[in-house]
């Protein structure tokens, strides 16, 4: 199946190539790797060194250990079970941890902590890292600075200040004590003497209080004590001044007129009953006295009265039978007689006797009316005498109840002080550290690639930022106002890491040529410059001077390369080397030694005589080095050698760089346009416009610049696509 061809601008159809650079140009990451891209070998190199130096750190610098400790703070009284409101706010306060930081890191718990036996250890661990572990091949200057130490408490001070870390845990109330040494006993012992000396701070600084606190108060309670004894003793003395003696229950002389104020009551009564019983008797008469209570109630008027009784009823039953006389009759009724006279004579016995009780409760009565007048005196003015004395015994009391409170308080302050641990307990102490803090060989490496690859990004963004060297033909057209008429690839060296490397091994001229003219790509970029230079010149005879600022730019490669590309379009071409100073054309090309330019402008040879055909265009080259090469190019002859190369098409200029010489200059006022060449990634932006400048300044015309040994892909194509051959399809 045959194949037809047709041009198609790729700007139309991207190819896929193409598609992914635009993408990756437009990706944020893609101008900063493209930079460090660019500087791979610097960035390889920072990379390595800096990663070299982590390594050699790793292994050069001492191991440290840290032994932590922790203690925490604030917590609640002991012994209290309902803790003020004052300790409640201050417990979990940031300030308060902040300030028992600032405690266990000042210098005054430092020496308490020297105190306890650091010395010898600081010194042990000052000679171990000044000898780099070696404590017995330590200079005497190093071992003076450790002793120093020993000698100087600030300094000792200072030297355990860096090496100390006390922080907090978050947000709790546990704080965290630490000691770095490349001696792990060391750090075990550091960071343990710094915990008990705070904590033996802490109950001092406590115990201190408390212990004045109870020093105030039984101090207190003997003062209190020795006023309760003198209030007592001048109680005492005014009730025996007063006679204010104690009872029972009250005082003798309140006692005494309830006493008397029983009695009488007593007494009032007892008179009143024999009254009560005198009178019943008086106002019943003789007969009547006997049915009397008081009467009745005497066992003896019951007794007659019985007797009576009994007389009576035999005298009835005997008067019927006995007469009046019988002598027993008689006997009954001198009987009865005996007996009733007998009863009104107790009758008035028992009368007699309530007549005396009553008079003797009258006497009595009067009497204890009179004793309690006198004791009511008494009673009054011993009420007076004990309010006189009552806020004497008020204040008394109130100095025992305050001095049974003190006596209390001072009991529980002695029980707090005995067991008393203070506001901070320790959560643990140090235990031997078996593996180093620092440094730790995975995180060191890990922290020593992040640093190489940043120092390695940073020094290729930076030297790619500030590297002024050729890479975009838009700096360049905007600093020389000279277009840029082609960027000419570079010709790799075989192999995939000729194709990586950024700094190409360069091939020699004759290579560098042969390559060109089987590269597509370059002969299509040598065409369309070809094209520029024609069309520039209008179809007349061209005379170009291809220069550059700096040597090794491509400006000789270029000259034969667009001599080929002339040569083959049907031109007659003629390169002519124009550097007189340092020639080549004769050992890179093999052109054999001859005349060449300066045996034209010393007048040796004609101008015919020294061109060397080489199959394709002439070549003229410079022959034998010359110091006076700017008088030469200056001199009449060369004004008339290049009237002669006008009988080519096309005469180029191989010159020296504009930057060295005045040559290229003298040469530009001379030709018909000047074509600079520019290296990429190696010409300078300012060289360039410089020898733009300069070569304007001197009277030529800048034609246009072409960027030589471009990489590859960044050249504008045109290529030719192939397409399928057309269907045609059978008639129906």
């Amino acid at each position: 199946m045959s194949m037809s061809l047709v041009t198609v601008d790729l700007n139309d159809q991207p190819p896929a190539r193409a598609a992914a650079q635009e993408q990756g140009r437009g990706s944020p990451l893609a101008a900063p790797l493209l930079r460090i891209w660019r500087r791979r070998y610097l960035f390889a190199t920072v990379f390595v060194v800096t990663l070299g130096l982590a390594v050699t750190a790793l292994k050069m610098i001492a191991p440290q250990y840290v032994a932590t400790g922790s203690v925490i703070v604030a917590e609640a009284e002991p012994g209290a079970h309902n803790a003020s409101m004052a300790w409640i706010q201050k417990i979990g306060d940031p300030a308060d941890i902040e300030s028992q930081i600032l405690v266990i890191r000042s210098p005054r718990l430092l020496r308490l902590a020297i105190d306890r036996g650091l010395v010898a250890p600081v010194l042990a661990e000052c000679r171990y890292a000044a000898s780099g572990g070696k404590p017995d091949s330590i200079s005497e200057k190093k071992d003076a600075a450790c002793a120093t130490l020993a000698a100087d408490r600030n300094a000792l001070v200072e030297y355990l200040q860096k090496r100390y870390t006390v922080i907090s845990s978050g947000r709790s109330r546990i704080i965290t004590i630490g000691y770095r040494s490349p001696l792990p006993e060391v750090a075990q012992t550091m960071t343990n003497a710094l915990i008990e000396a705070f904590l033996d701070d802490q109950r001092e600084a406590q115990a201190s209080s408390r212990k004045a606190a109870s020093d105030w108060l039984h101090t207190e309670i003997s003062q209190l004590d020795a006023s309760i004894r003198e209030d007592e003793t001048r109680i005492q003395t005014f009730r025996r001044r007063k006679g204010l003696l104690k009872g029972s229950n009250a005082p003798i002389s309140a006692e005494r007129l309830t006493s008397i104020s029983q009695q009488l009551a007593t007494a009032e009564a007892a008179k009143a009953d024999a009254a009560a019983r005198l009178g019943e008797i008086e106002s019943r008469g003789a007969r009547g006295a006997e049915t009397a209570p008081a009467v009745l109630s005497s066992p003896t008027i019951v007794s007659l009265k019985q007797q009576l009784s009994g007389v009576a009823a035999q005298l009835a039953n005997q008067g019927t039978s006995l007469g009046a006389n019988h002598p027993a009759i008689r006997a009954l009724t001198t009987e009865r007689a005996s007996l009733r006279e007998r009863i009104d004579q107790e009758i008035r016995n028992v009368a007699q006797g309530l007549r005396k009780s009553y008079d003797a409760s009258s006497a009595l009565a009067r009497s204890l009316r009179a004793q309690l007048e006198t004791a009511k005196t008494e009673a009054a003015a011993a009420m007076d005498d004990e309010a006189s004395i009552e806020g004497m015994v008020r204040n008394a009391e109130i100095k025992r109840t305050r001095y049974a409170d003190l006596v209390k308080r001072a009991g529980e302050l002695e029980t707090e002080r005995r067991i008393l641990t203070g506001s901070t307990r320790l959560v643990s102490l140090a235990e031997l550290p078996q593996e180093p803090f620092s440094p730790k060989p995975v995180p060191f490496l890990a922290g020593g690639l992040v640093l190489a690859g940043v120092l390695a990004a940073a020094a290729a963004l930076l030297r790619d930022v500030t590297d002024q060297r050729v890479r975009n033909p838009g700096p360049l057209m905007a600093g020389t106002g000279a277009p840029v008429f082609a960027q000419l690839p570079s010709l790799e060296p075989p192999g995939f890491i000729g194709r990586l490397a950024d700094r190409r091994r360069e091939l020699d001229l004759p290579a560098a040529l042969e390559r060109a003219r089987t590269d597509p790509v370059m002969q299509t970029v040598l065409r369309n410059l070809h094209a520029h230079l024609v069309l520039a010149g209008g179809g007349a005879s061209r005379l170009v001077l291809v220069t550059s600022a700096k040597p090794r730019e491509g400006k000789s490669f270029t000259a034969f390369a667009l001599a080929a590309v002339g040569a083959a379009s049907g031109r007659r071409v003629l390169v002519i080397e124009c550097d007189l100073r340092r020639p080549n054309f004769d050992a890179s090309l093999g052109l054999g030694r001859g005349p060449g330019l300066v045996g034209v402008l010393r007048g040796e040879v004609g101008p015919a005589e020294a061109v060397i055909p080489t199959g394709r265009y002439d070549v003229i080259p410079a022959g034998t080095p010359t110091s006076d090469s700017t008088d030469l190019l200056m001199s009449t002859r060369m004004a008339e050698f290049l009237r002669w190369t006008r009988r080519y098409d096309l005469v180029l200029l191989d010159s020296p760089p504009t930057g060295l010489l005045m040559d290229a200059a003298m040469l530009a006022r001379h030709v018909d346009g000047v074509l600079c060449c520019a290296r990429y990634g190696r010409s300078q932006l300012s060289d360039i416009v410089e020898a733009v400048t300069n070569l304007r300044q001197a009277g030529g015309t800048v034609l246009g610049i072409a960027m030589t040994m471009v990489r590859s892909g960044r050249q504008p194509t045109y290529d030719v696509l192939q397409l399928p051959q057309p269907h045609t399809g059978r008639a129906a």
